[in-house]
């Protein structure tokens, strides 16, 4: 008769468990956060006392008879090795957010963002916000909320005013992700700023050349605006822009062809402004929303009765009290 041998779970070594706690740490970073993940990840470390080929107690493998025990084969790294591993960077990652947050004055920690969706909503035309002919001329849309069932809204700065070297730190400091939408009539005397910016994470958006109304201005104009821009991102940056805000959100059928011919494939606004002292909404709740586009502005204490570092912190106190994330918009699109 051969050697009889057992599976795994007669041994009292499954890995049903470590399957299942795998399972749970991706169930626990989307739902009860770090608290959640560290439980989950104790129970991986117990479940896999029984891979690396011992009895079940720990103990390393005894060789096999007749193989010499300096000839045997080193038994394999457990994989609890790599998951004290990943908690310990969750661990310090999470300190050093408590640490800003409390440096930067915010009344809670902000919340930390699902993972990018795999599969990107659609995105439509707001009602009412559409052009003549909007979709058989394949224009960009033009929204104030991104579809998505996340709890998350989305931070855009617009313009290029101010340039305060506090709010490069913060949100630095803070992982805060944001969308820039650029006017090249502010932003050229310092581009290095908006470089820091774009190496923090921050995309770097069009926002025209020189900030104009453009329904006043003919086709011919609203491209060179449009495309001119363009053109100084790529440049500066090195990526040409596919999202593209219109000065003071005013837009009509010649923006957005110019637009799409200068390579532009979305036209988000916002639903909502934040100031340094006060919100702006769209909706009459006067609330936030899932997917959600708050606009803010480059400004500094020469337009407000404050800094960006006070815009950001009235920001975020207000949505994480509301349980929301701040994501990033490019990561939906």
């Amino acid at each position: 008769m051969g050697p009889v041998v057992q599976d795994d779970d007669k041994r009292g070594c499954s890995h049903v468990p470590r399957r299942r706690a795998l399972d749970g740490i991706r169930r626990g970073a989307g739902r009860a956060g770090i608290r959640s993940v560290f439980v989950v990840l104790a129970l991986a470390v117990l479940a896999s006392g029984c891979s690396g080929g011992g009895d079940g107690s720990g103990r390393a493998a005894r060789p096999a008879p007749g193989q010499q025990p300096e000839k045997a084969a080193p038994p394999a790294a457990p994989p609890a090795r790599a998951l004290h591993a990943y908690a310990g960077r969750l661990r310090a990652a999470h300190r050093a957010r408590v640490a800003a947050a409390r440096r930067w004055g915010l009344g809670q920690v902000p919340l930390t963002p699902p993972a990018p969706p795999a599969h990107k909503p659609e995105i439509t035309t707001r009602k009412g916000f559409e052009v003549d002919g909007h979709e058989e001329l394949g224009l960009p849309p033009v929204f104030t909320t991104v579809p998505t069932e996340d709890k998350v809204v989305f931070l855009t700065i617009d313009d290029g005013a101010e340039k305060d070297p506090a709010f490069l730190r913060m949100m630095n400091e803070l992982k805060i992700p944001y969308t820039a939408f650029l006017s090249d009539y502010l932003v050229k005397d310092d581009y290095g700023y908006f470089k820091k910016l774009q190496d923090q994470g921050a995309g770097l958006n069009n926002h025209t050349l020189h900030h104009p109304y453009l329904p006043a201005l003919s086709y011919a104009r609203q491209k060179r605006e449009i495309c001119g821009m363009q053109d100084v991102i790529e440049e500066r940056y090195g990526k040409r822009p596919t999202l593209f805000r219109p000065p003071y959100g005013n837009y009509d059928r010649d923006t957005l062809r110019a637009a799409k011919t200068c390579g532009v494939r979305y036209a988000p606004l916002w639903n909502e402004e934040v100031f340094v002292d006060h919100w702006e909404y769209r909706e009459e709740d006067r609330d936030l929303h899932p997917g959600d586009i708050v606009l803010s502005h480059f400004r500094g204490r020469g337009d407000w009765k404050g800094t960006m570092p006070d815009m950001v912190r009235r920001f975020m106190d207000k949505v994480t009290a509301k349980g929301y994330a701040v994501a990033r918009l490019e990561d939906y699109l």
